[in-house]
């Protein structure tokens, strides 16, 4: 079994098309093509979890959050992230993250939070709308070029991780000649227009081509940010506290004020959710789990809705149990580990 083999399994769960602009999902160090011994699953991978996967026998370590966001320039050791690539490289391991594609499906990060707690009738906070529509005519013996180079940039990919084109034979009449053409249609994320219009051009250098992009409205309720559902009961809201407390595993709560009612509709985001408060007050959620708020955004509750602040690391801890799961139903034939270290930086006292 190859690395390849088990990034483009968990890839046809949680698409990488579905990570946000600023991710940095996917295989960050490794070749794909090299066998697989065993993996070693985590939240961070840092240093200290290398060591344990190289410890363990395992040569993969997938991640939930990205060791790299931005580009390194140097390779010297002087923080933890050069550290961690450093040594992985050394020891010949790889390091896979699934980051915010895995929290933007149904079946990923949040939905495994809504579980720990109970909801019922869950589904997706904000689905995803957020796809364009790209219209290139060209000469039908640059076709294939066109669709190699444009799925490579990240158009044309399905829910289900398959490659999908439009293609319609036509012709362009200029001086009653017309020239055969093939007009070409795929669709695309909006943070990958650059990348997209930059394959193009390549493959059309010295060629003439015209090309146009519009707006679509696909609206997939199956996909997008954080989950909001139902508790089977409503619940006296320093109760509800006390519950979620428990349930999900956490040492502190930081919330907001308590409203004079019961909490029965909920919303979550693993993560630094403040983006969906918005979103969460207007489906008339009681109160909204989430992590990483700063004081001043506190306020923006504003009598309207309960915030509750269980912390990041805490709020997406049982992400490990869930690649764990998704792994072990399907691969048996190498060993599939969990992390035995908390890699929370956060401390209470």
């Amino acid at each position: 079994m190859k690395i390849r083999e088990i990034t483009s399994y968990l890839e046809s769960l949680a698409p990488s098309m579905y990570q946000e602009s600023y991710d940095n999902s996917g295989l960050i160090v490794g070749d794909p093509n090299s066998k697989v011994k065993g993996i070693l699953i985590c939240l961070d991978s840092i240093e200290s979890i290398v060591d344990e996967a190289i410890d363990k026998g395992c040569n993969m370590v997938i991640a939930h959050h990205p060791i790299v966001f931005r580009g390194l320039k140097r390779f010297n050791g002087r923080n933890y992230v050069e550290r961690t690539v450093m040594k992985a490289i050394k020891h010949d391991i790889a390091i896979y993250a699934i980051h915010t594609n895995l929290d933007n499906v149904r079946m990923g990060v949040n939905k495994r939070i809504a579980d720990r707690i109970g909801l019922e009738k869950t589904r997706i906070l904000s689905p995803k709308n957020d796809l364009k529509k790209l219209t290139v005519m060209l000469p039908i013996e640059k076709v294939d070029d066109a669709k190699t180079a444009l799925f490579k940039a990240g158009a044309g990919q399905s829910s289900d991780n398959t490659k999908i084109s439009y293609s319609t034979v036509g012709a362009i009449t200029h001086n009653e000649v017309a020239a055969p053409k093939i007009k070409l249609e795929m669709l695309y994320p909006i943070h990958k227009k650059s990348q997209i219009l930059s394959a193009l051009s390549q493959v059309m250098q010295g060629s003439d081509f015209t090309y146009d992009t519009s707006d679509i409205y696909v609206k997939d309720n199956t996909v997008g940010s954080g989950m909001i559902g139902e508790l089977p009961k409503a619940m006296k809201a320093e109760k509800f506290l006390k519950y979620l407390k428990k349930s999900m595993g956490v040492n502190c709560i930081r919330y907001t004020q308590l409203l004079d009612k019961e909490i029965k509709k909920v919303a979550v985001c693993g993560g630094s959710g403040g983006f969906l408060l918005r979103t969460a007050i207007a489906k008339k959620a009681d109160i909204f789990i989430t992590a990483d708020y700063k004081y001043h955004e506190f306020f923006d509750a504003d009598g309207r809705i309960v915030i509750a602040d269980i912390g990041h690391y805490e709020s997406e801890q049982y992400t490990i149990d869930l690649l764990y799961e998704i792994l072990s139903d399907k691969f048996s034939n190498f060993a599939i580990l969990k992390t035995s270290i908390n890699t929370n930086p956060v401390n209470y006292l």
